[in-house]
């Protein structure tokens, strides 16, 4: 499945109006940063002696995506566009893969 494929099947299940983009993007990043939280607070409990469960974990991670294809809905493209996006811009910063020299030293206007 492709990030574009798995987009168009996610957003079906999104209850704010497709004219609603604004609120659409509100809810996508507030509702990222809420299951991020979800999937750290699975390996928080690690430490009151809970076994980390990894199923649960892919499946918080699965709705960080769905945030995300909600984000990219409301800002007009595609999750295979900023997947490539990001890419471009890792590959310009690290071209040789990562370095602590890049990362301390980047380019004026690398975000």
């Amino acid at each position: 499945m492709t990030g574009k494929e798995y987009q168009e099947l996610a957003i079906r299940t999104c209850s704010i109006p497709y004219d609603q983009k604004e609120d659409r993007l509100f809810h996508a990043v507030f509702g990222l940063n809420s299951e991020a939280g979800e999937v750290a607070g699975i390996l928080q409990k690690k430490y009151q002696g809970h076994e980390v469960n990894l199923e649960h974990i892919e499946k918080e991670l699965g709705d960080c995506l769905w945030m995300i294809a909600e984000a990219c809905n409301a800002l007009g493209t595609d999750i295979d566009t900023v997947m490539q996006m990001n890419i471009d811009k890792l590959k310009a910063r690290y071209p040789e893969g990562f370095t602590v020299e890049n990362s301390l030293h980047r380019k004026p206007g690398d975000i």
